[in-house]
C-alpha cells in the first residue's frame, strides 16, 4: 500500500469519522486516524482492507506521531469538535486552538488540502461560544494554510446520531417541552456529508473556499420532533418551552454528573439565526450531489424505538 494516497483524519473515531474512513479506504486511501481511545476504536480497522487504517493516539502534549502522520499525508481532515464544554474541554481549545496547530503543521508539510469541518452559523458576532470558537478556528486555518477548505454542515443525522436518537429516547415522556420550537435547520444525512467531503477532495481549484451543507428540506425544531415521534408511532404532546425557563433548566442540568440535554450556550444558538444554508458560499449542489431526505431515511434506524419493533403496526 506504499503507493496509495494518504489521508490523516483527526477525530476519525467519532460518528462522522467512521463513515468517512470507510469511504476513503474504498477510494484506496491509506488512513491515519487520530483518536483519544485507540484501543476502544480497533473496530475501525475492520472498515477497510488490512493495513489501510492505522490508529494514532491523540495527545496535544505529544504531537510527534501526529506530525509524522500529517507530514506523510496528501489530505488532512479535521473532524474534532464538542457540543458542550466540560472542566477539561473548552470550545476555544477544541475548535480554535486545534485547527490553528494542525493548519500550521500542514503549512510546513506537503499536504495538498486541509479539510476543516466547522458548522453552519459559525460567526464572530454570535453570542454562542460554540459558534464563535468555530469561526475563530476557520479564520486561523485560512490564515495559516492557503489550501484550507472549510465545510459547514447543518445538523448531521444517521444511525448513531445524537439528535434523532435522543428525541426518540425521550419519547417515554408524555409531554415533550421544546426550547426553540420554531428554530429552523436543514438536517443532512451523514453519508451525504461524507460524499460531499469526498468530492471536495477531488474538486480542483477550491482551496480557500467554504461549503455549506444542508439537506433538501428546511424544517423547524418542533416539526422535526413531531416527525421523529410519528416515525416511531408515539403520540406525545410537543409544547413550546419559553426561553427564560429553558435557560434556568439548562443551568440546573449542567450541575448534574452526566452529559446535559441542553446548555446555556445551546439556548444562545437557538435564540439566533436559523441553522440553514446562507446562500453566501458554495453548497452541496455545487458538488452535483442530490441530498437524501432525512425524514424518510431515519425510518431505517429509528424502528428500534417502536413498541413491537420494525414491523409493528401504527397505533
Amino acid at each position: 500500500m506504499n503507493n496509495y494516497p494518504i489521508a490523516t483524519i483527526l477525530g476519525g473515531g467519532g460518528f462522522l469519522g467512521k463513515y468517512l474512513a470507510r469511504n476513503m479506504a474504498k477510494k484506496n486511501y491509506r488512513c491515519f486516524i487520530t483518536t483519544r481511545n485507540p484501543f476502544q476504536k480497533g473496530y475501525l480497522k475492520t472498515q477497510a482492507p488490512p493495513g489501510a487504517i492505522e490508529l494514532i493516539d491523540w495527545n496535544l502534549n505529544n504531537l510527534t506521531k501526529i506530525k509524522e502522520a500529517i507530514n506523510n499525508s496528501d489530505i488532512v481532515i479535521n473532524l474534532i469538535g464538542i457540543l458542550y464544554e466540560t472542566r477539561k474541554q473548552k470550545f476555544s481549545k477544541i475548535h480554535s486552538d486545534i485547527p490553528d496547530i494542525i493548519s500550521k503543521i500542514c503549512a510546513q508539510s506537503n499536504v495538498k488540502k486541509f479539510i476543516h469541518v466547522s458548522a453552519i452559523g459559525a460567526s464572530s458576532n454570535s453570542k454562542s461560544l460554540y459558534q464563535k470558537s468555530k469561526f475563530d478556528g476557520e479564520i486561523k486555518a485560512f490564515e495559516n494554510f492557503k489550501n484550507t477548505i472549510v465545510v459547514r454542515p447543518s445538523v448531521v443525522c444517521g444511525t448513531e446520531d445524537n439528535f434523532t436518537n435522543l428525541f426518540a429516547k425521550l419519547s417515554f415522556l408524555p409531554v415533550l417541552p421544546i426550547c426553540g420550537i420554531d428554530y429552523k435547520f436543514q438536517p443532512i444525512l451523514v453519508t451525504d456529508v461524507v460524499n460531499a467531503i469526498s468530492k471536495i477532495i477531488d474538486t480542483k481549484n477550491n482551496e480557500g473556499k467554504i461549503y455549506e451543507l444542508g439537506g433538501p428540506k428546511i424544517i423547524s425544531f418542533g416539526e422535526m420532533v413531531k416527525s421523529i415521534l410519528k416515525t416511531i408511532n408515539k403520540k406525545r404532546f410537543v409544547i413550546k418551552m419559553p426561553m427564560s425557563i429553558a435557560r434556568i433548566q439548562s443551568r440546573i442540568l449542567n450541575l448534574l454528573p452526566f452529559p446535559p440535554i441542553l446548555t446555556v450556550d445551546q439556548c444562545n444558538i437557538l435564540s439566533e439565526a436559523d441553522n440553514i444554508v446562507s446562500g453566501n458560499h458554495l453548497t452541496i449542489k455545487d458538488l452535483e450531489i442530490t441530498p437524501s431526505d432525512v425524514e424518510t431515511k431515519m425510518k431505517s434506524w429509528l424502528w428500534r424505538f417502536k413498541d413491537g419493533g420494525e414491523f409493528a403496526s401504527k397505533n
